[in-house]
Parts: C-alpha cells; structure tokens; sequence
C-alpha cells in the first residue's frame, strides 16, 4: 500500500477521498492549500500526490511546477475546469494523470493505483514473473541508459531526472531503435486501459522529456518526430 498526500481545499471531497483510499489500505496525508501542501510533499515526500488545481494562496499548477523543480513524485490533477488548455498545461507541467470534477471514487481508486503501478519499479516483480524479470534489466542505446529498478535515466553518464510516464515512454521507444511508435503504440506502453488520453497529451510529455535531455546536451536530437505517424528513438 502506498502514502498519498491529498491537496485540495474542499474539505468535503477531502473526506471522501481519504476515507475511499483508506479503505483501500493506503496512508493519506492531506492538506487545503497549495503553500501547507508543497511544504507537506517537500517533508515527507509520498508515493502519490492528488493535486487540486483551484486552491487559494498557490494553485495547483504553481504547486506542480515548483514539485518538478527537484522532484518526478507521481502526481494526479483534480480539476473543477472544463476548459482544455488546464490539461495540456498540466501535462506539460509534468502531471501523471488528469481528473475532471465530479468523477465516481471507483475511478479514482483505478487511476491511483494504475499510477502506482507504473511508478513501481520493475525490479519489483515477483520472480516467477519472467516478463517482470526481463523489463528490471538496465537498457544501453548509444549515450543513453535506462535502469528501470532504480528508476534511473541517463545521458553520457549524466543523470536525466523523468516522470514515471516520461520513463516508460522513452522506454518504449529505445527498446527498437530506428522502428517507429504511433501515439497509440506510445498510450499502451505508458497507461493502462482504463486510462484514456489524446494525441496532445503523449506529444506534451515528448516535448517536456526532450527538454530534459538538451539541459544535459543542447545538441540533443534522438527523440524524432514522424509528422502524421508518431515517434522514434535514433541511437547516439
């Protein structure tokens, strides 16, 4: 079971949240503004962080830039908002998942734990599970490498700190340098199911990783983009 902080300022669906995942088995630590929230994950950093995006005294946003700043903590929005352009900057920011107000707590308990499962280190897995066993070893691609159990990326022996989605997706692209992966092939490598996300939002997280790698290396350019078709990893 996993440690969650809660930052919301609607001390109703505070309750109910953290009464839902409770009885899941999970630790909630919550809080109901942006300021006591940061402070909270900055102390004691959680497994999970459920981040309202309307808060007083520092929204939610302001919140998961300043998190991303020197952390890749898993991080689910909650949004009142219909209006598009919170998500993409919320993905662009670095957030996880994304869920628009009211949602049933079914669907929350499913986001918080697929969320979970993706941010588990492969290593993790059962030894009887070969497939698990296989994803735990560490991944070399020109001046590129991934160590999945630690979670650990790296460029020219400098380290890239990655999102648990932005890992997975760069994943998926250097297991077959030079093959190339459709946004849907990149959704299926990175969300289970249940989780549902449009073209925008994998484009959000290439853009925000290739930012990462070229404050590593300006000359950065193995992440290509195939106009119309998807993505590909060209080894360095």
């Amino acid at each position: 079971m996993a440690t969650i902080t809660l930052i919301d300022d609607d001390e109703n669906i505070v309750a109910s949240i953290a009464m839902t995942l409770q009885a899941h088995g999970h630790t909630v630590n919550h809080f109901h503004d942006g300021v006591s929230g940061l402070e909270g994950v900055e102390a004691n950093p959680p497994d999970l962080v459920i981040l309202d995006v309307k808060m007083p005294r520092m929204d939610g946003m302001e919140v998961l830039r300043r998190l991303r700043q020197h952390s890749e903590i898993p991080v689910i929005m909650l949004t009142s908002k219909d209006e598009e352009i919170d998500e993409v900057l919320g993905f662009n920011l670095g957030a996880d998942d994304y869920m628009h107000k009211p949602f049933s707590q079914r669907l929350l308990v499913e986001r918080v734990k697929a969320v979970l499962r993706r941010a588990r280190p492969e290593g993790e897995t059962t030894p009887a599970d070969p497939a698990g066993a296989a994803g735990s070893k560490v991944m070399k691609r020109g001046k590129l490498t991934l160590d999945p159990a630690r979670h650990d990326s790296l460029w020219d022996g400098k380290p890239v700190r990655l999102t648990v989605t932005e890992f997975l997706l760069l994943q998926a692209l250097a297991q077959r340098p030079g093959f190339v992966k459709s946004r849907d092939n990149l959704m299926d490598a990175a969300y289970d199911d249940q989780v549902y996300v449009d073209d925008r939002t994998i484009d959000s997280h290439i853009k925000r990783m290739r930012k990462k790698f070229r404050q590593v290396d300006p000359e950065f350019d193995s992440i290509e983009t195939l106009y119309g078709v998807g993505y590909r990893y060209r080894e360095a």
